[in-house]
């Protein structure tokens, strides 16, 4: 920054040889933060002989109060953030809920699975459907069951799955964000759950330390994560087109006339149906899902159970692996070809993880052990003892081991499971999207709330018109499932990839894994996809190459949105304004102040933004009270309401300058009217001038008191005393030298009641009395219209990147004032250009 004054030069400090007091909300990795631990403060030593002096200077320097989030750390247990057990009889309702949401793709693989690994390899003997069978048996045994039941789903962000939790929760343990807008406040967030790894785990340390330090490693994790959520986005397309032809296509040969024509043109109905009614919310149907997809299991299994008994017992050969070898041996390449269809049984495995917020991680585990998983097996067994008998059953296996009886319901059911298969992963790609958006990494878009009562129920427009026109292009170019199908391997295997990759990461640094069970890991399960992967990548001309033009085409536009924010920001903070210009100006800001409040909306988590200088020069006057306001996302799934906004004075008191930081979890829901927004900042903005005023009361009283009546005593006892003292502002419920202590109501800090400040304090009436004034004036909302260009003496593919694709998302995004749900009467906008 250019003659800049960083914000923090004012904060109190304390020098020691050893260690250095700093205020909370100060940004320096390099400095010995306090930690509230239970219910006590530990800091690093301090030098004895410097105690005195030291702990002087901190008593008379008054402490600046930043913000009203102090209050989480003193509420009991507020960092454990535990929730209670969910009865047994709950556990099985969520569980029973599971199933519709969550195993509606996977469950819906009997379909075409055996039709796609025949497609490659002649069905001529025994050995080929048990070695198929086996095949699939310890693919859904290793993969869903062992990586996904046992050990994914534990590694969780505060009960959220999936690619970006998983990310996120990387970041809070290792500074690797691109976006270098962190404070060490965020970590005092009741749902932060931060527990640093114990000095005993170097290993872990030296990873952290490792990642935060490389900014290569920092770049290949994003753009991994990147392409995780890109691939999701194309299984969001391939699993509504593969899952509704699937089950249309069981008309086919059952009805007379109805050929490959007619099955196309009543999938792509099906489908514009399907899409059309994603505007009114999941939720409206929701309750038809877990009973529909439960007689779907209950229809496969016993069917299969049926087969199984009916034409071929002896299908439970395939338990033994060696058939899989005795598969290979005889099919040599065409049976490594035939994984690309083995795979497709455990699509939607990845939903298992990426759902978990709506449901809980032992209801999933009790569905698939005790359904699902039951049912598949029983599926499989089925029709390979079908199989056995009927070799040239291939193509339509799943429909011609249908009894007869039977057809009509089970299409009906069929085609209704595939609906809510596709209906989940829909759900999950607006989720994901969502996710992308609060982490800066996908453009902003209209988000619809479905659902007053669930928060993760949500529609997006422009994503949802996209998804159903690729789908009907799919279909009517495709026209079979086969085809399909050689696309939608690649997808699942490479987003279970990301999975593994990922989870070993958080073993290494989060968990307290011992080194070779973490790497076993990957090499288990990391080999095991590889191995599919090299099968289904075999197939990219034969329709492979639909994913992967997919995925490249979301991970460009992600990429490209993160590195202009990133770009964008740190050219703001080069450019923020000296504290030592404001100051100079005086407290009328070299202009007239009218009354009013002015929320100055900007990207800046420390300092004045430029923009604020622009407005300077050209309105005649600013208002009597400046918000420098900040939506900022943090790491973590929700930030508690009562969290919410990070308050701090900018300039002396006579200026009636504030940064709030408005802080959300990428899981929560900005939807509330600006009214609503208005009515909690200056709620907030009350309560924090009232606790300065304390905290300064109290400081002033502390000045008068003998620090030299101490007697000298052990350096443990002294350290406790000055830890003990510096804090009983916030946290002790002791009482202060023999003076009677008083809690505040609308805090939890306790302070003698001879240091309160009176109602009567002139100064503190006369601040809220121009707050209250300055809202009856109204709000103003600030707003930058901003132009991203890149410097004249770039790369060239820098200024491509930055003055095309960038700025051509910047001006078809939505825009800010609309995603604030800001009204455009109140609305000032600032022209600024900056040069990144």
């Amino acid at each position: 920054m250019e003659g800049g004054i960083e914000e923090e030069a004012s904060t109190g400090r304390v020098t020691g040889s050893e260690s250095r007091w700093v205020d909370g909300s100060e940004v320096d990795s390099e400095s010995t933060q306090w930690s509230f631990e239970g219910k006590e403060w530990s800091a690093g030593p301090v030098g004895f002989g410097e105690e005195s002096s030291s702990r002087r200077r901190l008593w008379k320097k008054p402490k600046r109060v930043d913000s009203l989030d102090v209050d989480a750390m003193v509420i009991a247990g507020s960092h454990e953030h535990h929730k209670k057990d969910p009865s047994t009889w709950r556990t099985v309702a969520m569980a029973f809920q599971t199933l519709g949401v969550v195993y509606g793709d996977m469950g819906t693989s009997p379909l075409y699975v055996f039709s796609a690994v025949f497609s490659k390899v002649a069905l001529q003997s025994e050995v080929d459907v048990l070695g198929a069978l086996s095949l699939v048996i310890y693919t859904i045994a290793l993969i869903p069951f062992a990586k996904y039941i046992f050990v994914v789903l534990k590694a969780n962000d505060n009960g959220e799955g999936g690619t970006f939790a998983l990310y996120s929760l990387i970041c809070r343990y290792a500074k690797i964000s691109q976006l270098p807008n962190q404070q060490r406040a965020d970590e005092d967030i009741s749902s932060f759950r931060l527990k640093l790894p114990t000095l005993e785990l170097e290993r872990a340390l030296r990873i952290k330390g490792f990642l935060e330090k490389n900014s290569f490693f920092k770049t290949v994790l994003l753009l991994l994560v990147l392409m995780g959520t890109s691939m999701i986005i194309g299984d969001g397309i391939l699993t509504p087109s593969m899952s509704v032809l699937s089950a249309v296509s069981g008309l086919h040969g059952a009805v007379a006339g109805f050929n490959t024509d007619a099955v196309v043109l009543l999938s792509i109905i099906i489908l514009a149906g399907l899409f059309s009614i994603q505007r009114f919310g999941s939720g409206k149907v929701g309750f038809l899902f877990a009973p529909a997809l439960a007689l779907w299991f209950f229809g496969i299994g016993s069917i299969g159970l049926y087969n199984f008994i009916t034409y071929d017992i002896s299908v439970l050969r395939a338990l033994n692996p060696a058939y899989i070898y005795f598969f290979f041996k005889r099919n040599n390449l065409k049976a490594w070809s035939s994984l690309g269809g083995v795979v497709l049984c455990i699509t939607g495995a990845e939903a298992m993880f990426a759902d978990l917020g709506h449901f809980s991680v032992k209801s999933i585990q009790i569905a698939f052990t005790f359904v699902v998983l039951p049912c598949l097996f029983l599926a499989y067994f089925g029709q390979a003892a079908y199989l056995m008998k009927n070799p040239k059953s291939t193509k339509r296996i799943f429909y011609d081991s249908v009894p007869e009886p039977l057809f009509w319901p089970i299409f009906v059911i069929a085609t209704l499971a595939s609906m809510i298969a596709s209906q989940a992963m829909i759900s999950a790609t607006f989720s994901c999207i969502k996710q992308s958006m609060a982490l800066g990494c996908f453009p902003r878009m209209k988000i619809i709330h479905t659902s007053k009562r669930f928060m993760g129920q949500i529609y997006i427009p422009n994503i949802n018109w996209f998804l159903m026109t690729m789908c009907i292009v799919i279909v009517a170019t495709f026209r079979s499932t086969t085809d399909i199908a050689n696309a939608y391997g690649i997808a699942e295997v490479l987003v279970m990839m990301v999975s593994t990759a990922l989870v070993t990461l958080v073993m290494l640094l989060i968990w307290k894994t011992n080194i070779f069970l973490a790497l076993s890991f990957p090499a288990i399960f990391g080999t095991i996809e590889l191995i599919y992967l090299s099968a289904v990548l075999t197939k990219v001309q034969e329709g492979g190459w639909l994913p992967l033009a997919f995925a490249s085409f979301f991970l460009l536009v992600m990429y490209i949105w993160n590195y202009g924010s990133v770009l964008k920001y740190c050219s703001e903070v080069r450019e923020k304004i000296s504290m030592d210009f404001i100051t100079e100006l005086g407290s009328s800001l070299g202009t007239a102040r009218v009354p009013g409040i002015g929320l100055v909306y900007n990207e800046l988590v420390q300092g004045i933004p430029s923009m604020f200088g622009q407005l300077l020069i050209t309105l005649p006057a600013v208002h009597s009270v400046i918000v420098f306001v900040c939506i900022k996302y943090v790491p973590v799934p929700v930030v508690p309401v009562s969290e919410r906004f990070l308050f701090r004075r900018v300039c002396g008191k006579d200026f009636h300058m504030f940064r709030c930081v408005a802080r959300y979890g990428y899981k929560d829901v900005r939807k509330e009217d600006h009214h609503i927004f208005e009515q909690l900042l200056i709620e907030s903005l009350e309560k924090f001038l009232r606790r300065e005023a304390r905290e300064l009361a109290l400081e002033m009283s502390s000045d008068e008191t003998d620090f030299d009546r101490e007697s000298v005593v052990s350096r443990d006892s002294a350290i406790q005393s000055y830890v003990s003292e510096l804090h009983i502002p916030l946290i002790s419920h002791s009482s202060v030298d023999g003076a009677k202590v008083s809690r505040i109501e609308d805090g939890c800090s306790l302070l003698p009641s001879s240091s309160l400040p009176s109602t009567e304090d002139p100064h503190l009436e006369y601040e809220l009395s121009e707050l209250r004034e300055a809202m009856e004036s109204g709000f103003t909302y600030l707003l930058a219209q901003a132009d991203v260009r890149a410097r004249k003496d770039s790369w060239f593919t820098k200024k491509l990147v930055i003055n095309y694709f960038y700025s051509f998302l910047r001006r078809n995004c939505r825009a800010g004032a609309a995603n604030m749900s800001v009204p455009h009467m109140n609305i000032i906008r600032v022209g600024m250009t900056y040069m990144v």
